[in-house]
């Protein structure tokens, strides 16, 4: 079921006892239609659906049931989403899509800076929700399936998709979430060189995703946050203006 154990032999036992079409997605959302129509969505699909109205709920099932995916609402009383998400990303790699009424880019941008693999707004298309889930979990799937050579090491930084770590030059170790991880990969494989937005857009998030402003901009900032000394000033994760980014490995 979950693809975002902490080591790659974990990782890698489970991956081989469990098929794609019993994975499990967490819906965590207030709201007793919209976690009904989600569920029979998801389930006609072939998921497994557990199902939560409030982020401590959601915090007990995450570590009992250990999804492979976390549909989040963001407006729900006591712990909200954003609140539930940080308590997910300070023990969990779990991806994890917010689901919210309010869908203007400023709370897009919101949502993918506290560490969101995606954000959709509500009221969304069927179809629309369930391309999103099959993306988020083909792109995390493909990072477990990968091969310990898949390590990467530029400018002093070990990076493992396997475990969603990277360790710094001085000997540091930071957690990054699923995108966050095949970003930095993306931009490390391709030292020196610079990636437009389309082609980080493409490689990260695959072909068909269209993606909305300012996205890989927020992740490129989580990013210096957790690699670079001073995140104002990056020596590595560079902005080539009106391109995209470099990566520099001097």
């Amino acid at each position: 079921m979950a693809r975002w154990y902490n080591t790659a032999a974990d990782a890698s036992a489970h991956l081989a006892e469990s098929p794609q079409e019993h994975m499990r997605i967490l819906v965590v959302d207030d709201d007793p239609p919209s976690v009904k129509m989600t569920a029979f969505l998801l389930r006609e699909e072939g998921y497994e659906v557990l199902a939560a109205s409030n982020g401590r709920d959601a915090l007990r099932l995450l570590e009992r049931e250990k999804p492979d995916l976390i549909l989040l609402d963001v407006m729900m009383p006591g712990l909200d989403g954003f609140q539930t998400l940080r308590e997910i990303r300070a023990r969990y790699n779990v991806p994890v899509i917010f689901l919210s009424a309010k869908g203007e880019t400023p709370d897009r941008v919101a949502g993918l800076e506290q560490g969101a693999d995606d954000y959709l707004a509500k009221p969304f298309e069927p179809s629309e929700l369930l391309a999103r889930v099959k993306a988020v979990l083909r792109r995390t799937e493909a990072y477990a399936l990968g091969d310990p050579s898949d390590r990467i090491e530029a400018a002093g930084i070990r990076l493992d998709p396997l475990t969603n770590r990277a360790e710094l030059p001085d000997g540091r170790v930071v957690e990054l979430t699923p995108i966050e991880c095949r970003l930095l990969h993306c931009v490390m494989r391709n030292a020196g060189r610079v990636l437009t937005h389309d082609q980080l857009l493409n490689s990260v998030w695959g072909p068909n995703y269209g993606g909305y402003p300012n996205q890989i901009a927020v992740y490129v900032r989580r990013l210096r946050t957790k690699i670079e000394e001073d995140p104002d000033n990056p020596k590595h994760l560079v902005t080539v203006r009106g391109v995209g980014y470099r990566f520099e490995a001097f």
